[in-house]
C-alpha cells in the first residue's frame, strides 16, 4: 500500500525552484526545530546539489520531508565522493504513518542511483538509521595550551549579509583545503554560511595576509575555540592568533588539528547529535570531528 493512499498527500521531489514549496519547507523546519534557513535566500540559496524528497498537502503544506545533498569530505586521507542528509522531519498530524520512511528510503535510493559511496547524516535518534546500515562515528574536540603567537599581522571581522563579504566567502569556499587529513568536509559552502548565522557566538574574521576566513569563539577569558579554517593553504595556530591579536591561554580546534603546527589532546564532543555514517567500513585512524560550520 503506497503512502500516498495512506495519507492523501502528493509527493514531489526536487522542488526548490518554487518559492511556495521552499517557504513550506522554511516553515516545516522552523515549527519542527525553531531553525529558520530562509536566510539561505540572502546567501547563494540553497546547495545547488540538494535534492528533496516531500509530501505535500493539497493546499501546499510539507507535511514530511527529506533533503540530500552532494557533502564530500576526507576519511582517513581518502576523499570520499559521498552525500549528507539534512531537513528530516514530519509534522505531528502525519507522524507514525511511514512517512519517513518512505522520504528515507527515497533519499537513499537517490544517492545510489547518483554513485555517491557514502552517505552522512547527523541525528539525535540514531537507531531510527542504524536498520539502513549508518554507523555513529565518536565525535573529539582537541584541547590544549595555546601556542606562542606571532608578531601581530591584522584581520578584519566578515558579514556574511555584506555583498562584497559574501562574495570573498564564496571565492575562499570555492578553493579551501579539508582543515585535516583525518575527518574534514572539502566543500559544503551552504552550509558554512547559514552556520555562521544560525550561531551567533560564531565570529568570522579574514586574515589578508594568509587569504583565510577563521570561525571562531572565546568561550570564556583566556579560552580560545577554532571552528573552521576556510583557504586554500592552512596558516599555522600560531599565526591565526597573531592575526587576530588574540593572547589566549588554552586553546581547543574543533577538528583534528593535523595541518596547524599544533597538537592537543582528544577529548570526546558532547552533544545532543551524533554523526552517523552510510557507506566504507572502518574508523577514524584518529580521534576527529567534523568542524561545527559543517553541521547539518
Amino acid at each position: 500500500m503506497s503512502a500516498a493512499h495512506l495519507t492523501g498527500l502528493n509527493f514531489r521531489q526536487d522542488y526548490f525552484s518554487d518559492p511556495a514549496a521552499w517557504a513550506a519547507l522554511v516553515s516545516l523546519l522552523d515549527d519542527t526545530f525553531g531553525i529558520d534557513i530562509d536566510p539561505l535566500r540572502d546567501l547563494g540559496g540553497p546547495d545547488p546539489t540538494s535534492m528533496p524528497f516531500g509530501w505535500f498537502t493539497d493546499e501546499g503544506v510539507l507535511a514530511a520531508n527529506l533533503s540530500a545533498f552532494a557533502m564530500p569530505f576526507v576519511l582517513n586521507g581518502r576523499l570520499i565522493n559521498a552525500a549528507g542528509l539534512q531537513s528530516g522531519a514530519v509534522r505531528p498530524p502525519w507522524r507514525g504513518r511511514g512517512l519517513y520512511r518512505d522520504v528515507t528510503q527515497k533519499a537513499l535510493a537517490w544517492c545510489e542511483a547518483q554513485g555517491f559511496e557514502a552517505v552522512i547524516l547527523y541525528t539525535d535518534k540514531p537507531a531510527l538509521y542504524e536498520k539502513y546500515g549508518f554507523r555513529p562515528l565518536p565525535l573529539h574536540k582537541y584541547v590544549g595550551q595555546a601556542p606562542i603567537a606571532m608578531d601581530h599581522s591584522g584581520s578584519r571581522s566578515l558579514q556574511p549579509r555584506d555583498t562584497e563579504d559574501l562574495a570573498l566567502l564564496q571565492g575562499l569556499l570555492a578553493t579551501r583545503k579539508p582543515v585535516s587529513e583525518t575527518l574534514a568536509v572539502a566543500s559544503s559552502p551552504a552550509m558554512f554560511l547559514i552556520n555562521t548565522l544560525l550561531d551567533t557566538d560564531v565570529r568570522l574574521s579574514y586574515l589578508e595576509e594568509y587569504k583565510a576566513a577563521v570561525a571562531w569563539k572565546m568561550p570564556a577569558d583566556g579560552h580560545f575555540a577554532l571552528l573552521d579554517v576556510v583557504a586554500a593553504e592552512i596558516p599555522s595556530f600560531a599565526a591565526i592568533l597573531a592575526g587576530l591579536g588574540i593572547l589566549a591561554t588554552t586553546v581547543e580546534t574543533h577538528f583534528r588539528p593535523d595541518r596547524f603546527q599544533w597538537s592537543g589532546k582528544a577529548v570526546p564532543y558532547e552533544s545532543g547529535t551524533r554523526l552517523m555514517v552510510r557507506g566504507p567500513k572502518g574508523s577514524l585512524d584518529h580521534p576527529a570531528m567534523l568542524s561545527p560550520l559543517a553541521d547539518f
